[in-house]
């Protein structure tokens, strides 16, 4: 500005301020409606998609629960001189003393009342075994679910894997009083108690009792689940049910044949057969326990174990959106 140009009342040597403002570029660029978008929620911890990815990734880990399960059968029998094989004798010693008593009780030949109990023990037993030690699946595993990122369904698998290498065990029992009573239980028309209903005898259709184990299985994986969860959050859930295990193995026909009722009560047994019809297990038993000692089959029984598997797995899966997430915390 020259001095020309300098207004009257203008101090000398003031630096003047021209009257256009100048705007400085904006360095912070606009963002983009993408980005300018909320993120995307968490998912809810409570969903049936966490559930089934909990069962997905249980069954790709079988490396993990089939080497458990191993470890907990050699932990029981570590430093035992027969080992597993305690499983098979005293399963055996039970199925002898039993039959041998019952037989006489009721009057039944050994040679097909005893192969009736046996295999109803060995039936038996695994589902007991998944039923009780189910209870505490969660429990025991308590170390594990704290420090070991794995899914629950892991714990569920490692149960049933070690009732099923049991049932294995107690399989070689059914072979040898296969050998010694072969003659009794294939004649076609015999008899598990004098006076009872005839039975076809063992033939080919004993490999039903292997889609009917499978078919037991899937239900104790549903029990084991349930079962398991409910126990965790309720302590004294394990010690009912231990209550209950004698209860009902006594009125599970095992150690006695439904023909006992009618040769007892004769032509007023009819509602007194309700009292097997009406007990689930006893189906359970029947599809592997019928094929396997050449008795009559009846397929009532796999529609009501294939309606509880349906059943069961549903409640279970229920139970399992709503409460997975908080098992950690209750062990």
């Amino acid at each position: 500005m020259t001095l020309a140009s300098r207004r009257p009342d203008e101090p000398v040597g003031q630096a003047s301020v021209p009257s256009f403002s100048v705007t400085a570029p904006s360095t912070v660029q606009a963002a983009s409606p993408a980005a300018a978008a909320p993120p995307a929620p968490p998912p809810d911890r409570r969903s049936f998609t966490r559930a089934f990815a909990d069962l997905r990734s249980g069954f790709a880990q079988r490396e993990l629960w089939t080497h458990l399960g191993w470890q907990d059968i050699k932990q029981r029998y570590r430093r035992s001189v027969l080992g597993p094989l305690w499983i098979t004798l005293s399963m055996g010693i039970t199925a002898l003393g039993l039959g041998l008593l019952y037989s006489q009780l009721f009057g039944s030949p050994i040679s097909t009342f005893l192969p009736y109990i046996t295999t109803g023990f060995i039936v038996w037993n695994f589902m007991l075994g998944c039923i009780t030690e189910g209870t505490e699946t969660f429990i025991a595993n308590e170390g594990l679910i704290k420090h070991l990122p794995a899914p629950l369904s892991v714990y569920v698998l490692r149960t049933v894997w070690r009732q099923m290498i049991m049932f294995a065990h107690n399989l070689v029992i059914y072979f040898i009083m296969l050998a010694v009573f072969w003659g009794g239980i294939t004649k076609s028309g015999y008899v598990i108690t004098e006076g009872g209903v005839p039975q076809p005898g063992l033939n080919w259709s004993a490999l039903l009792a292997i889609p009917g184990f499978a078919l037991i299985a899937l239900n104790a994986g549903w029990v084991v689940l349930l079962f398991g969860i409910i126990s965790t959050r309720f302590r004294d859930i394990p010690q009912v049910i231990n209550s209950l295990i004698n209860l009902l193995f006594f009125m599970t026909p095992i150690v006695w044949s439904t023909d006992i009722l009618k040769k007892k009560f004769e032509s007023s047994a009819a509602w007194r057969e309700y009292i097997a019809e009406l007990n689930p297990l006893y189906h359970f038993i029947q599809i592997v326990r019928a094929p396997l000692i050449g008795n009559e089959q009846s397929w009532h029984h796999w529609v009501v174990v294939g309606g509880f598997a349906v059943v069961g797995w549903t409640l279970a899966l229920v139970v399992m959106r709503n409460y997975r997430s908080r098992v950690s915390y209750w062990v």
